[in-house]
């Protein structure tokens, strides 16, 4: 395993259309892997660190981390890891897994250079899990999101990787709109104050669940009756139950949705647990382009830094991952 081949590995991020927490919580959530990736190239020996500003993607210190995880399971792995250029597209701490995505594009980048064949995808998916638990203390919906690809509807556990109950295409029909907020998300004290509430026994917590498991069941329903108009009514009340009995939501994030609501007629929901980053919402493909006119002029004036994405759904990293027995448990015979 001492050779290193240039390799890279391209990776989707992922918007949660509802379910925010109960990939470890229990219950049902819904994913979407969104075309708008995270690419981690490996540079040949000797060759020199591209001069273009960020070419390094935020990557900081996660090579040498995901490196060093590495070298505790692969055996013949060096003391340090190979050269990397890291690039995105998406915007970085915005409730759009783009961490996970950068972590699990090194995972992979690094275990096709350094040991072609001896990872399968369903070791990769455990592995950058258990990578990312170690520091968050998260679930797992996000790994299986961008490797999976398309929608998800996953089945939340109390640790451990959730279970895909169904991968399906996206509607080719339908587009998705990103309205990043440029306020910065962090998950790491809402993980703590939830998982607090759990031990507890909140009631909040335990209506939240409930009505988030409900959300999710309906976009789901959605998404296979191909109802543009129910998914947004759905992913409405998702965001409704984030802000409402967990507080996810912020006072500037409440009024970007009021005015997508009024400008663009556009449902929006907010990506990811914790507070700021991105809201999300799904429309017609044939009127993306028209409706993203009309919220940047709604934002502009007020809110000049707000970013409006337009992006489709992806395919993951490894499609197949949602065809194989769960990641963790025994195959069927």
């Amino acid at each position: 395993m001492n050779a290193t081949r240039a390799q890279g590995a391209v990776v989707p991020c992922r918007a949660c259309l509802s379910g925010e927490d109960l990939d470890w919580l229990g219950g049902r959530s819904v994913s979407l892997a969104l075309d708008l990736p995270t690419t981690a190239g490996l540079r040949p020996p000797g060759a020199r660190s591209p001069a273009a500003p960020g070419s390094d993607g935020g990557a900081g210190s996660w090579p040498e981390e995901v490196w060093a995880f590495l070298r505790q399971r692969l055996s013949g792995l060096g003391p340090r890891p190979p050269a990397v250029t890291v690039r995105s597209d998406a915007p970085a701490a915005s409730g759009l897994s783009s961490s996970t995505a950068l972590i699990v594009a090194l995972f992979r980048a690094f275990t096709d250079a350094c040991a072609p064949g001896a990872v399968t995808v369903r070791t990769l998916a455990q592995w950058a899990y258990e990578f990312e638990f170690a520091i968050f203390n998260g679930g797992g919906m996000d790994h299986l999101a961008v490797i999976a690809g398309g929608a998800l509807l996953l089945q939340g556990r109390p640790s451990g990787l959730p279970d895909i109950r169904e991968r399906v295409e996206f509607p080719s029909e339908w587009a998705v709109l990103v309205v990043d907020s440029a306020t910065r998300k962090d998950t790491s004290d809402h993980i703590r104050s939830v998982r607090a509430q759990l031990a507890a026994g909140d009631p909040r917590l335990a209506t939240y669940l409930v009505r988030t498991d409900e959300a999710s069941a309906a976009v789901w329903e959605a998404v296979h009756r191909r109802d543009l108009g129910a998914l947004g009514a759905a992913m409405s009340e998702a965001h409704t139950a984030m802000r409402d009995l967990q507080e996810m939501s912020t006072p500037l994030l409440e009024e970007l949705r009021g005015l997508a609501l009024r400008a663009a007629g556009l449902p929006l929901k907010l990506s990811g647990a914790g507070g700021g980053g991105a809201l999300v919402g799904v429309c017609a493909a044939a009127e993306q382009e028209e409706l993203a006119g009309r919220l940047r002029r709604a934002f502009g004036p007020a809110h000049p830094r707000v970013r409006v994405i337009p992006t489709r759904a992806a395919a993951g990293l490894a499609p197949e991952l949602a065809r194989l027995a769960p990641v963790g448990r025994a195959e069927a015979p």
